[in-house]
């Protein structure tokens, strides 16, 4: 469970709370209701998912509705621990030859690199095997980037949509000019949507998209290492000279980090 986004969620929720029952005389929970109006909760929240639900077939609408729990999972992507899976199986090919991988392939949990290491077993040509795992690479990108750009749209439509509402009751109030009393309350209303607008964009769908860029960027990186160590690999490279081209891909603080690998053959 990624708890940054749970606790991301949840502190944003209370100080959005904090900040409307905190007053001149201390906290005040009965001011919550001045900030509940159901017509603006339905013309923003509804008009926003219905225009989504516009734009999308319904299985791809819900498909990607679900993909949000996404963000409360920790990504399974070790880099570190990629190198030093590829490492190991260079050392096992230099060791026993490229047919000796198909035995330590069936150990493997990750589907992207079993499928690299049996195309190098089957004898591929290197460029050939380049092309296959970068198509794939590429189509897992793809899969990804419309989920983000999905939620992205989400974004964008709520503080629309709030706009919308806020034009509404604008129009409203000025058509009702006549009791001066009304006039301050019906501006209030009128920008709750507003608000709920703002909240849609700011509190839910934004900070999930980051967090889902940021996710496929980490993917990204080790499928692209995953792909450069198996061709270095099937190319018959030095075990330490393959460690040291992988490592190029991590960041200095987590190439210090990284454990010395031993017994690299030279």
């Amino acid at each position: 469970m990624d708890l940054s986004s749970i606790i991301g969620l949840v502190v944003c929720f209370l100080l959005v709370i904090f900040g409307i029952v905190y007053g001149e005389n201390g906290i005040n929970f009965g001011a919550l209701v001045n900030f509940i109006d159901i017509p603006s909760v339905i013309i923003t929240i509804g008009g926003t998912f219905s225009c989504m639900f516009m734009s999308y077939s319904i299985k791809d609408f819900i498909g990607n509705l679900k993909s949000y729990t996404q963000i409360f999972k920790v990504p399974k992507v070790n880099t570190q621990e990629i190198i030093t899976k590829i490492i190991d199986l260079s050392n096992v090919a230099r060791k026993e030859g490229l047919l000796s991988l198909e035995e330590a392939a069936g150990d493997l949990d990750d589907a992207f690199l079993k499928k690299g290491i049996l195309l190098i077993v089957d004898g591929t040509d290197p460029e050939l095997v380049r092309a296959i795992m970068e198509t794939e690479l590429a189509s897992v990108e793809g899969r990804h980037s419309k989920v983000i750009t999905y939620y992205e749209r989400f974004a964008a439509m709520g503080p629309a949509w709030g706009m919308i509402g806020t034009l509404i009751g604008l129009v409203n109030m000025l058509n009702n000019m006549e009791d001066a009393s009304k006039i301050g309350p019906a501006m209030s209303v009128a920008l709750l949507t507003t608000l709920y607008g703002s909240l849609i964009a700011n509190w839910l769908f934004t900070p999930a998209s980051f967090k889902m860029k940021e996710n496929n960027n980490m993917e990204t990186m080790s499928k692209e290492i995953m792909i450069e160590g198996l061709l270095s690999i099937q190319a018959g490279e030095n075990p330490r000279v393959i460690e040291e081209k992988l490592k190029s891909f991590l960041s200095p603080a987590d190439r210090a980090a990284a454990t010395p690998q031993e017994g690299g053959e030279e």
